[in-house]
C-alpha cells in the first residue's frame, strides 16, 4: 500500500469516529419540545381525559363544511 493510500485510510478512519461522534451526541431538533410545546400536551391530555375532543369529522358536519 502507498504512503498516499495509507494517508487517505487514516483519514476516512478519522472522519468515521467523528461521524460516530456525532451521531451518538447530538440531539435531533424534532425531538426537543418546547415549554410551550410541553403545555400544549398537558393541556391536550386534560381535554382528552374531559372528554372535550371531538374527531375532525365531527367538527367538518359541525361547521358544515
Amino acid at each position: 500500500m502507498t504512503t498516499e493510500s495509507k494517508q487517505i485510510l487514516e483519514e476516512l478512519k478519522s472522519i468515521k469516529s467523528d461521524l460516530e461522534y456525532l451521531k451518538e451526541h447530538f440531539v435531533d431538533s424534532d425531538s426537543v419540545m418546547t415549554e410551550e410545546d410541553y403545555e400544549s400536551l398537558l393541556e391536550y391530555r386534560k381535554e382528552k381525559k374531559s372528554n372535550k375532543l371531538i374527531s375532525h369529522e365531527s367538527l367538518k358536519k359541525e361547521l358544515g363544511l
